[in-house]
Formats: structure tokens, C-alpha cells, sequence
């Protein structure tokens, strides 16, 4: 067992559905694990794991399953009397199906402003007195998931909730959002996915412990 390694978030709402959703992600190489030859993330960080979501949209059958897993938790979370707001850009896809799947109204946030024409951040209707969930796509700092949720309680309006498909569980994220208070619920984690390829022989017992290893101190660590 490896759980004494992680710090456990409360942020998953399903067991079943975090292990399933790991399984989805990394079948379809949404999530890469690497750990003899790390990826390098654009803040510099060397990492032995790359996450985009966004590949999910390009296969059927795991779409419809994460816009199902995210709907239900929207209604069993928030009620159905919501508008859902996707996250530019990685979350946009997943938040319209979502939408249309709830029959709820949609709207997507930008990082910032446009600098022409009516200059919107976000970019569709929300009606006055009319809630919001946001939905993202991926969790590391949450610095810009959270940016989307000032942007929208900056037009007066009330955001409910974030729903994530992933995260990766890291302490920084979870103080910006309590700091923030702003609740924040994920489909999946760093710590259900590294449980699912150990099981599923995806990565090897010593390849477990690098990934491991990384996720103690990913800023510091060389491979």
C-alpha cells in the first residue's frame, strides 16, 4: 500500500468513479507516466507524469463517461438550478457537455480580458442572481482555476463549487482553495492513479516509487 505517502485531499467524491477515471485517462494516453524519461513542464519542473485532458473529447465512450461522472456530481452536489462555467481552455469542451447534458445554461472564462471588441473575460450569459459551478479539467496550483472563479464573483455572481476531472493533489493547491474558499471536488487523483497502474501493471513496483518520490517534492526533484 502506498497511501501513507500522499496527502489525502478531501476532494474525491466517488472511489469507484476516481479509479475508473484514472483507467480512462491513462488508456487513452491522457495521462502519460514516464519515469525513465521525464517530461518537462513549462514552470521547469521535470516530471515523470503529463496530463491533457483535453484528448478525452477525441474518443466517444470516455467522454460520455466523464460528462456523466461530472453531471451527476454537479446535481447531487448543487442541484440542477445552476449555470456550469468551463475553464479556457482545457475545460470548455467538458463543461458545454456537461451543460447540455444537465439542460443548463453554459458560459467559459478566459485567463483575461480580451483586449478588443467588448473586452470579456467571460464569455456568454449569466443570468442575475443565478449561481455558478465551474468545471476544470486539471489541478496543479489552482492558481488559474481559482483566477476563473474571481473573475466570475467579480461580476456579483456566486460560485457554488469547482469540479475538476483531475488533480494532483499537491498541498499548494489545497491551501489556495481553502484560502480562497472556494470547495473543490475532483473525478481523480494523483493518489488513485498511481494505485491503478501499480495494480493494473501499467508502470513496475520500482517505477511506483519514483513517481512516488516525485510527488514528496516535484519542484526539487531530478530524475
Amino acid at each position: 500500500m502506498i497511501e501513507k505517502y500522499f496527502i489525502h485531499l478531501p476532494m474525491i467524491y466517488n472511489e469507484k468513479i476516481a479509479f475508473e477515471t484514472a483507467a480512462h485517462l491513462l488508456q487513452i494516453n491522457a495521462i502519460k507516466l514516464e519515469p525513465k524519461n521525464p517530461f518537462s513542464w513549462a514552470s521547469g519542473w521535470k516530471s515523470p507524469i503529463y496530463c491533457d485532458n483535453r484528448l478525452a473529447l477525441s474518443f466517444p465512450k470516455v467522454r460520455a463517461y466523464l460528462t456523466d461522472a461530472i453531471a451527476q456530481q454537479v446535481t447531487a452536489l448543487y442541484g440542477t438550478d445552476v449555470t456550469i462555467a468551463g475553464v479556457a481552455t482545457g475545460a470548455i469542451g467538458i463543461g458545454a457537455l456537461v451543460a447540455q447534458k444537465l439542460n443548463l445554461p453554459f458560459v467559459y472564462v478566459r485567463p483575461e480580458p480580451k483586449k478588443h471588441g467588448r473586452q470579456n473575460q467571460i464569455e456568454g450569459i449569466v443570468q442575475e442572481g443565478q449561481a455558478v459551478v465551474v468545471i476544470e479539467d486539471l489541478i496543479s496550483t489552482g492558481m488559474s482555476s481559482l483566477n476563473a472563479v474571481t473573475a466570475i464573483e467579480a461580476e456579483g455572481i456566486e460560485v457554488l463549487g469547482m469540479i475538476a476531472l483531475f488533480t494532483y493533489g499537491f498541498s499548494i493547491a489545497e491551501n489556495n482553495f481553502k484560502e480562497a474558499g472556494v470547495q473543490l471536488y475532483t473525478l481523480s487523483d494523483y493518489n488513485h492513479l498511481i494505485q491503478h497502474a501499480t495494480a493494473s501493471a501499467t508502470i513496475k513496483k520500482e517505477q511506483q516509487e519514483t513517481l512516488v518520490n516525485w510527488r514528496k517534492d516535484p519542484a526539487n526533484w531530478k530524475p
